[in-house]
């Protein structure tokens, strides 16, 4: 059977194709395993093996169960505390905007691994023309035009797979950004909980103190009139019932900024927690025992040093991404086009038009810029050894500081139990013994001051102690856990339902 030229044609136009497909095959097998630039090595966290404090002992055992750092808010045994951190892990801004930048980063590592594959353009277009001249009237002419352009870049040297890698290790550095964030919002919230609680308590203390030192102001007042004392004995016990009077709007003041920060923390307006807050209450209570582990758990579980190793994997590849930029560039192009003078003419295969061949460049000379882009991001991934070392002393100086004020604090608050229980006696005795004569006024003041130092110390003290347990809990790494919700997992479900 005699083939047709038209046959004969398509033929030879197959051949070329496939002979072109052989030969990027071919280079592609040949040259997919060559990578330009470091591969990346997981630095060797050399921790100490265990920790420096001598107080660490007093704290917790190392083989405590590692479920008390998970969600370390629910051990303190307060409803309240519980309700405000489930409603702040909900609406807080900052951890919506860290939110937002995982979905960032995963839609930019979705544009740099697109770099991979074949890109295929359509275009199409209508133009009507008319020419005319000065002795016949002008022909109009339409066109009609529609095309599809293809290309691929083959990564010959690895500089889009670098790219890739780069993208990847900054969607990772983007959750452990978010847990971050998470876990310090859970501090946060805590830490201006207990500093209402205790500022609750402190007032409650100074206006129970104001109650007693106005008592003390009337009965100086009516020995006056008795001609028992002088006028100086009332003087100074109005001095100390205003001193005491003066450091109301102080606490008051303190009180209301904590309870604002407080909602601003729960995504919402100042006041939103008033409410919930009225009142003083107890703070919340300190378990017996903690979870230590030793520091090379610590910054495992830290997402601070998690997502600065992260940077530097990231980093790393932006080398190899520089790298290969000294290397030539192959692509593949190829064009399926159609240009007809009627709508009709589109779907004429005279019509047809295709181009399909290689694309080779290199950037010979540039002035050096190429190498001095690989100088200036080594000098980066070195920037981001040296933070990632940074961080790793700073966790461990975190958790060393909150081991030692935790403890620290818990014997201040001892001590001053035991004095307060004195100062309460001596107090007590010196307005007993004024009123029978024994004493001068001076002392009866002097107790009082006393009593109000002591009580007002050792309940800023408990406050502490609390305090520093929270932050002991966040540099140990506490407050999130593998299955802790990400956006990520939000996303994927919410698009599969």
């Amino acid at each position: 059977m005699t083939r047709t030229i038209k046959e004969t044609q398509t033929m030879d136009v197959t051949g070329k194709i496939m002979r072109y497909a052989g030969l990027f095959i071919a280079v592609i097998i040949l040259t997919g395993c060559v990578t330009v630039g470091p591969d990346y090595v997981k630095p060797d966290m050399k921790a100490p093996e265990k920790w420096n404090s001598s107080q660490s002992t007093e704290v917790g055992k190392a083989d405590a169960t590692r479920d008390t750092l998970a969600s370390w808010w629910a051990n303190l045994e307060d409803p309240t505390l519980v309700a405000l951190i489930d409603t702040a892990f909900k609406n807080n801004k900052d951890l919506k905007q860290a939110a937002s930048r995982i979905r960032e980063a995963r839609a930019q590592r979705g544009v740099t691994e697109a770099r991979l594959w074949p890109s295929v353009d359509a275009s199409g277009s209508y133009t009507r023309s008319r020419t005319e001249n000065n002795s016949e009237t002008g022909a109009t002419r339409e066109l009609f035009a529609a095309g599809l352009d293809a290309g691929w870049e083959i990564d010959l040297f690895g500089g889009l797979r670098r790219a890739t890698e780069a993208s990847q290790a900054s969607y990772e550095a983007s959750q452990e950004d978010y847990l971050s964030v998470y876990v310090s919002l859970a501090a946060e919230v805590a830490l201006n909980y207990i500093d209402v609680r205790t500022l609750q308590e402190r007032s409650a203390i100074t206006a129970e103190n104001l109650k007693l030192q106005t008592e003390t102001w009337e009965l100086t007042t009516h020995r006056l009139k008795a001609g028992l004392v002088t006028q100086f004995d009332v003087d100074r016990a109005k001095t100390n019932m205003e001193e005491t009077r003066a450091a109301i709007p102080t606490l008051a003041t303190r009180l209301a900024a904590a309870k604002n920060r407080l909602s601003t923390l729960m995504g919402e307006y100042p006041g939103y927690v008033d409410a919930k807050l009225a009142g003083p209450k107890d703070l919340p209570l300190t378990p017996v025992e903690i979870a230590l582990g030793v520091p090379a758990e610590t910054l495992r579980r830290r997402p601070d040093v998690r997502g600065a190793e992260r940077e530097l994997a990231a980093q790393t590849a932006k080398v190899g991404v520089a790298t290969a930029e000294l290397y030539p560039k192959l692509s593949l192009m190829g064009s399926i086009g159609i240009d007809a003078t009627s709508f009709a003419g589109l779907f004429s295969a005279n019509n047809r038009g295709f181009g399909i061949g290689p694309r080779f460049s290199w950037n010979i000379f540039n002035a050096g810029a190429v190498r001095s882009n690989i100088e200036i991001q080594s000098a980066r991934q070195e920037q981001a050894l040296l933070e990632y070392e940074k961080t790793i002393l700073t966790a461990l100086e975190e958790a060393e500081n909150a081991i030692t004020a935790y403890v620290n604090e818990q014997q201040r608050a001892r001590s001053l139990t035991d004095a307060m229980t004195s100062a309460t006696d001596s107090t007590k005795l010196a307005l007993a013994q004024y009123q029978s004569g024994l004493i001068d006024f001076q002392a009866v003041l002097d107790a009082q001051r006393t009593y109000l130092s002591v009580r007002d110390n050792l309940a800023t003290s408990k406050g502490t102690v609390v305090a520093n347990l929270v932050r002991l809990y966040k540099a140990l790494g506490g407050g999130w856990t593998p299955d802790t919700p990400q956006p990520e997992a939000a996303q994927t479900t919410k698009e599969k339902g």
